[in-house]
């Protein structure tokens, strides 16, 4: 097979995505597209050009045309949430795969990926879009308590909350409708937040790999969540042998969900909750999984997703090639800061304090930074992270809480 050419927009933050662009690195050629000139990342591109504001389309399909001009590109990715619409667009300009916009749209917006999959009849929470504190009283009496209020198109679990009572869905609202304000690169609609049914039970997420309308699962993750009411994701499970490969009613509902959303090409992370009553599916997002999911993935013998999902925006059949070694489980765990708006001086690990099963470990914040735990630092509050490879989730677990006391944040 050629090395392919491959347009990535904004790369995103170094620690959690370099794993990505040094993987496909060593099949593709990379041309990254910037907001910002281009550090580490020169390691594994052949160039890049830096624009002002990539939500400008114009703008990125004129770059798009002048590398493509230079060098036939073969595909285009973004694995950033925020820019994944405006990446679709590129690529039906250049005509290349992946340029469905209306289907990036309906998994984007959250209220058309629950249209999408009710039409289908695939498994999901109930779910109402309401305009304001008395209309969503209103659902919430009907579908009753707990329910969860989320954005209808915001990324990661940004403002999204379970409530319990009347009197916090209206605080839940106000606090939602302000999260959406503080997010100016996403799309906001006139009607802009969903009441839905609380889907009791574990939540897993399912990355696939979609060619040709052809669904192939390629990482379960077993999620942990953290600082109730709020979905604060803070730490994922992989196991390369969970059991949950050979639950059929999950491979059902994960190839019906994809069919529903006409889904034919890319790499998708699902979210499903693991219901008494079987799974439902929360949402499905365009994209690979964020939070180190297929670093995880890759580190326990799994297949490579950058590779695949390289593959697939290239219009190439994935290749899902796996580690020949020993297959583990592969856990990571997020750390926050001790209390609001903490001044970041210092954060590092003890290495002899680490046990031998912390595979990698780093900080996520630097010298200067502010960070608060959730709810006001959700997903931008973590200061450092830790991997595990173990025989088991237990161990991984029982590693990760020695890292936790490996950890010294230092705070002016």
């Amino acid at each position: 097979m050629t090395m392919g050419h491959l347009l990535v927009i904004t790369p995103g933050i170094r620690a959690y995505r370099e794993y990505l662009l040094e993987s496909i690195s060593r099949d593709f050629r990379v041309h990254l597209i910037l907001t910002e000139p281009a550090t580490w990342e020169t390691a594994y591109t052949t160039g890049h050009t830096v624009v002002a504001d990539p939500a400008d389309v114009d703008e990125l399909v004129r770059v798009a045309r002048a590398v493509h001009a230079e060098e036939t590109l073969d595909g285009v990715i973004c694995w950033d949430e925020t820019w994944i619409e405006q990446t679709a667009q590129v690529a039906a300009a250049l005509g290349l795969p992946g340029g469905d916009r209306e289907c990036v749209e309906r998994c984007r917006d959250k209220y058309r990926t629950r249209a999408a999959l009710d039409a289908g009849r695939v498994p999901q929470p109930r779910s109402v879009l309401v305009s304001g504190p008395q209309e969503a009283l209103a659902v919430a009496g009907d579908i009753g308590y707990p329910v969860v209020v989320k954005p209808r198109a915001l990324a990661g679990s940004f403002g999204v909350v379970r409530v319990d009572s009347p009197a916090g869905l209206v605080e839940a609202v106000e606090f939602t409708d302000a999260s959406g304000a503080s997010a100016p690169d996403l799309p906001t609609h006139e009607r802009n937040i969903l009441v839905e049914e609380f889907a009791r039970g574990p939540e897993i997420s399912v990355d696939s790999v979609v060619h040709r309308g052809r669904v192939t699962p390629v990482c379960i993750a077993r999620k942990e969540v953290g600082f109730e009411p709020y979905f604060e994701e803070t730490g994922h499970v992989v196991d390369p042998d969970d059991p949950l490969w050979s639950d059929g009613t999950l491979a059902d509902v994960i190839v019906r969900a994809h069919a529903a959303l006409d889904f034919t090409d890319g790499v998708t992370h699902t979210e499903i909750r693991l219901t008494p009553t079987g799974p439902k599916v929360i949402e499905v997002n365009a994209r690979i999984g964020g939070g180190m999911i297929p670093l995880l993935n890759l580190l326990g013998g799994g297949p490579d997703l950058a590779l695949a999902a390289a593959d697939v925006a290239c219009g190439r059949a994935p290749r899902l090639r796996t580690a020949t070694g020993h297959r583990q489980v592969a856990a990571i765990r997020f750390y926050y800061p001790p209390g609001n708006d903490s001044l970041i001086a210092d954060v590092r690990f003890e290495e002899s304090e680490l046990p031998e099963q912390v595979a990698r470990c780093g900080p996520l914040a630097a010298a200067g930074d502010v960070k608060s735990p959730p709810p006001r630092g959700l997903m931008d509050g973590r200061v450092a992270y830790a991997i595990a490879l173990a025989g088991d989730a237990d161990s991984c677990r029982a590693a990760l809480d020695k890292a936790g006391h490996a950890l010294r944040v230092r705070v002016s």
